[in-house]
């Protein structure tokens, strides 16, 4: 859940307060003045598609018209109006009165090849630009009159999770007798996907950057070397496949034993087909539409960034002949869809969401083991690693025999004791009185 924070005043009264004693605030949206901020475009992020990724950014609206509400893989009988941008959150009260989450659940069977072409979403041309398709929602939060975070979030039709290549050695070993594992099968693949950056701004000077990955992310000052950046713009690289945002290309290790690949294939600018808004901090998450150089905000929809329900299909049942399992690990080959930027901890304190995932015993246990394995666990080092744990389970098995053998020695040289203090013998009858 999104946490809330309390401003001492309304947006736009701070806004005109802090434009009387600051000139850092008159960058700053204002009803007059609904504009993107133009340092906003100026450090907007640069993406970078991989080369070999088939499943690229895709339009929001397209995604919409290609799947059925519904609620636990059974369709809305109650909700008969066509879907769209414009009408999207009313599935909520839908939802709410069911007590269940609302699921955008795709028309077409994800295992049915070829896969719709609506899956695969469109390719950047040579400019960067997307066409006939608006993949990217940019969103304006003001924290104070002196801060704001900018969100750049970026939506594709499918995601497509690891396979046995992408697995660390040796657990990749442990699925060598799992036929569909071998065959290439992937774990974790999602109907839609939602990915973002966000970029903090102090007197309209970028001070850090976040990139979402998979369940968490990573943050970064904005003068961090690990930070390549084009004409003052950051570089995003989109990883193969889950679209992970990393600062830089080549293969990043996440959850500890799965491998994200990155490289510079297809240049994305998301601001060039984007939709932006404004949240507003104080009121009930009110967005409103902001103008750009190129386009106007008139016709931008906001209904469905109140949507609270997935944006795909839901987690398919065990008994789901399309759901397989990857042994030991309970990793699942289809997961459930995303929910969307509401709910990606927009009123955050800094960089990273206020509420991080917390990890299961089992990923806890495998990233003990992953970081021992390079030093102490691979090939002959199992052997010496093994040799020296035996080596001091032995020697504090013979130091507990000697320390409580020598504590014995001594109980037993002690003997009889005289008191150091005499008992009457009044008090001793008075006792056996008792």
């Amino acid at each position: 859940m999104v946490s809330q924070r309390n401003f001492p005043v309304p947006l736009f009264t701070a806004l005109f307060l802090a434009a009387a004693t600051t000139s850092s605030a008159s960058s700053l949206p204002t009803k007059a003045n609904s504009t993107v901020p133009e340092y906003v475009l100026n450090y907007a992020p640069l993406v970078w598609l991989h080369s070999e990724d088939p499943f690229k950014p895709s339009d929001l609206l397209t995604h919409i018209r290609h799947t059925t509400p519904m609620i636990n893989q059974t369709p809305i009988s109650s909700f008969n109006s066509k879907l769209d941008l414009d009408n999207l959150a009313d599935l909520n009260s839908v939802g709410f009165d069911h007590n269940q989450q609302v699921s955008l659940t795709s028309n077409d069977d994800p295992i049915s090849l070829p896969l719709p072409s609506w899956l695969y979403g469109e390719t950047p041309d040579s400019s960067g630009k997307i066409h006939n398709a608006i993949p990217c929602v940019v969103i304006l939060v003001e924290k104070t009159p002196r801060e704001i975070d900018a969100f750049f979030f970026y939506f594709y039709s499918y995601d497509q999770g690891g396979n046995i290549t992408q697995v660390l050695e040796p657990l990749d070993s442990l699925f060598k007798d799992d036929r569909a594992v071998q065959d290439g099968m992937h774990f974790g693949d999602h109907i839609g996907d939602w990915e973002h950056n966000m970029i903090q701004f102090v007197d309209r000077k970028p001070t850090g950057i976040y990139y979402s990955q998979h369940s968490d992310g990573q943050g970064f000052g904005w003068d961090d070397p690990e930070v390549s950046k084009q004409d003052g713009r950051p570089i995003v690289y989109s990883a193969l496949g889950s679209h992970a945002n990393y600062a830089s290309s080549g293969s990043h290790i996440h959850d500890d034993a799965l491998i994200d690949y990155c490289d510079a294939g297809y240049k994305w600018d998301p601001i060039l087909s984007a939709y932006f808004y404004q949240l507003e901090p104080t009121s009930n998450f009110t967005l409103t539409p902001l103008t750009t150089t190129i386009e106007s905000a008139s016709t931008y929809p906001t209904s469905f960034l109140y949507y609270t329900g997935r944006w795909g299909d839901d987690q398919y049942p065990d008994s789901d002949p399309r759901q397989k399992t990857v042994p030991y690990f309970n990793l699942k080959r289809f997961n459930a869809g995303p929910t969307g930027p509401r709910t990606k901890d927009l009123l955050r304190k800094g960089l990273f969401p206020d509420q991080r995932p917390k990890k299961s015993w089992i990923q806890w246990g495998v990233g003990v083991y992953m970081s021992l394995y390079p030093c102490c666990l691979r090939g002959w080092r199992v052997c010496m690693s093994g040799a020296a744990l035996v080596g001091v389970g032995a020697g504090i098995a013979v130091g507990m025999r000697y320390v409580i053998r020598e504590a014995m020695k001594r109980y037993r040289r002690r003997g009889y004791e005289k008191l150091g203090m005499e008992i009457p013998l009044h008090d001793v009858e008075a006792r056996r009185d008792d």
